[in-house]
């Protein structure tokens, strides 16, 4: 199992691919497929038979997931690179580009 340095409910944005420069939320991160799913991007159109939810039926738009080596963690607006600091016992995030904690 891999370990990603994104994570459910970060913001994060797309740094390459159709969707780039699109900001959004992590909902779901997919680790056997090395996918996230981001509130907002990748929109697909999905095809729904009528069901009880949804009597009416017709095209729903859905977020498709993305490839995680094209997202990267916000920070102040911007894109930055995700390092590790062990201090003691703790482990935190923290961003390559200021050496702040995330």
């Amino acid at each position: 199992m891999t370990k990603f340095k994104i994570k459910v409910g970060d913001t994060v944005k797309v740094i390459a691919g159709d969707n780039k420069g699109s900001e959004g939320k992590v909902l779901q991160i997919l680790r056997d497929r090395n996918r996230a799913v981001v509130e907002g991007v990748n929109l697909v159109s999905k095809h729904t038979k009528p069901n009880a939810q949804n009597p009416q039926g017709g095209i729903v738009k859905k977020e498709a997931s993305i490839h995680i080596s094209n997202l990267g963690l916000v920070e102040n607006g911007e894109a930055v690179r995700v390092g590790y600091k062990v201090e003691g016992d703790t482990k935190t995030r923290i961003s390559k580009k200021t050496k702040n904690a995330i």
